[in-house]
């Protein structure tokens, strides 16, 4: 029994028979003994990883870790606040603090919880933590021997018959991701790997549920889901085995671990990083299958109603050309006989027409000949008259009948000047009525 119980409290009820310790006590004294012995304890540092920083209206609450042990510290918010003003640092997760203070306990009551924290009055930053420093080794160790590419290599199926889902059986995870697929419409088979996401046995239990989902042949895609954290409860997805196993793997994994803010190793080996459980579910099932349902539909009914259409019109026509085919005849024989007066008509009328012209034109030719003709009984005689009398004007015998006289030769032809009459020895001398030969005398 703590020694700060009082010694006047009187034991209440009936205890148990036969027990040598003592009591019974009632609760509530036990806890407020409880609170002032550990408060009284003396006041120490401790020096840790910072991890699960959640500030609240009042408090700041976080964890203190090593490789041995972990801590829960309280710090009043207006403490806090003095405290980054005096470090000038905010701290977060993953990094490596010292703290002083003491032990503190709240004895709870009949409507809260009770709780055990250390009471922290400084705090200051040492450096970045051993956790996030391994973290980022393995990282870069993974980039090195080039595994935080293969899954991203794969290929993934546009819309899956088959999905496999690791997570925690009770987690809220599972029904996000089954939210989304039923909005997404999705009616595949999911295959679950129910496996603990959080502490040192959650790692090799998710590595058991990959291989196991990776033998059923049918997988396409696995999704490993879980809610949000802090960095220590987000751990496992750090594992070195899970990330090998993850990258190696021939399905493609999708990672959806935490909330946005976070980022874990295994988010960087597998094939898609996704913030939420919804959203993995979305990036499974490439195709919303609703939407794609609906516009399938709505063609499928345009397309019948096209085809009804097209079907009634052309049973219409059929029908009314096999109840008038007769009737469609007659109808196509009065425009031909229709069309065949008019062609004939218009044959008449272009021939009367081709007749008047002709006509006309006969007529004009025959005035243009009659003018001819009667000109020329006219015109012609006084024409002939007129040339005969030039052609007397031009008559040598006119002029011989003038008393002018022709000189020839023998043999007829004009002799025009006198040197050439002196070189014949005859000439003759043709005159109106005859012709006298003559003799050229050489002088």
């Amino acid at each position: 029994m703590l020694t700060s119980l009082p010694p006047s409290a009187p034991p209440t009820g009936e205890g148990i028979p036969n027990s040598r310790l003592a009591g019974p006590f009632p609760v509530g004294e036990y806890a407020a003994a409880l609170r002032s012995k550990l408060r009284s304890l003396t006041r120490v540092q401790l020096v840790g990883e910072l991890v699960n920083l959640r500030p609240s209206r009042a408090r700041v609450y976080f964890e203190l870790r090593d490789s041995s042990g972990a801590i829960p510290c309280a710090v009043w918010l207006k403490d806090w606040e003095v405290m980054l003003a005096r470090t000038g640092t905010q701290p977060a997760d993953g990094m490596q603090v010292v703290v002083a203070g003491g032990c503190d306990y709240y004895p709870g009551s009949a409507a809260s919880s009770p709780g055990f924290s250390f009471a922290v009055s400084d705090l200051r930053v040492a450096g970045e933590g051993d956790l996030l420093a391994r973290i980022d080794r393995l990282r870069k160790q993974l980039l090195a021997e080039g595994l935080l590419e293969p899954q991203k290599l794969l290929e993934r199926p546009l819309l899956p018959r088959t999905i496999g889902v690791v997570t925690g059986e009770g987690g809220k995870a599972r029904d996000d991701i089954l939210a989304g697929l039923s909005r997404r419409g999705w009616a595949g088979r999911l295959v679950w790997g129910f496996a603990p996401v959080q502490d040192r046995h959650a790692a090799p239990a998710i590595v058991r549920a990959l291989g196991d989902l990776a033998a059923v042949g049918r997988v396409e895609v696995v999704i490993v889901a879980r809610g949000g954290g802090s960095l220590a409860d987000l751990l496992c997805f750090c594992d070195e085995t899970l990330c090998r196993t993850v990258a190696l793997l021939g399905v493609p994994v999708i990672a959806s671990v935490g909330h946005h803010t976070d980022r874990t190793l295994l988010d960087d080996v597998a094939a898609v990083s996704c913030s939420t459980p919804t959203h993995a579910a979305e990036a499974a099932v490439g195709v919303d299958c609703l939407r794609a349902r609906a516009e399938q539909l709505a063609a499928a009914v345009r397309l019948g109603d096209h085809g009804r259409r097209a079907v009634l019109s052309r049973a219409r026509l059929l029908s009314t050309l096999s109840r008038a085919p007769t009737a469609h005849l007659d109808r196509q024989r009065a425009r031909l006989h229709q069309y065949l007066r008019e062609v004939r008509a218009g044959s008449r009328r272009h021939l009367q027409s081709e007749r008047g012209v002709t006509a006309r034109h006969l007529s004009t030719l025959q005035r243009k000949a009659d003018s001819a003709l009667l000109d020329c009984r006219r015109r012609r005689p006084r024409e002939l008259e007129r040339l005969a009398l030039t052609l007397a004007a031009h008559d040598p015998q006119r002029t011989l009948e003038r008393g002018y006289a022709l000189v020839q030769s023998a043999d007829g032809e004009p002799i025009l000047t006198a040197a050439r009459a002196r070189t014949k020895d005859e000439v003759r001398l043709r005159f109106a009525d005859d012709v006298v030969p003559a003799k050229v005398l050489n002088r």
